[in-house]
């Protein structure tokens, strides 16, 4: 059996593509990829895609992964984080301008929304 969603548990492809709601639960963005740790297995960040036209010109924003909750209602991910608060978040505009492996840059996006880094 090839299920990608059950119960509680949802495959990463199903994942990426998902809407993501605001505070005001107007859509902010699209689940782009999950960051997961690889030895812990814990999901870290979910890049979110915003901005752009048919995804070209999308910036992309690192969120941590514990200020996602998945609404059964919306059928998609709420978070506490405006349109407003992405104008002055962390983003990359392509894979070659963030470096995953900068502690420093994932504690920029974790105090950035107030998350504790893990």
């Amino acid at each position: 059996m090839n299920e990608r969603e059950t119960g509680t548990l949802i495959g990463s492809d199903k994942v990426e593509g998902t809407a993501v709601y605001g505070a005001d639960r107007e859509k902010i963005g699209t689940i782009e990829r999950v960051m997961i740790e690889k030895t812990s297995g814990k999901a870290s960040y979910a890049v979110l895609s915003f901005g752009g036209f048919l995804g070209i010109g999308d910036d992309h924003y690192p969120l941590p992964w514990q200020s996602l909750r998945y609404d059964t209602e919306l059928g998609g991910y709420t978070t506490n984080v405006t349109k407003d608060q992405l104008q002055g978040a962390p983003k990359y505009s392509n894979e070659a301008d963030w470096d995953w492996r900068d502690t420093g840059r994932a504690r920029t996006v974790n105090d950035y929304y107030g998350t504790p880094y893990i």
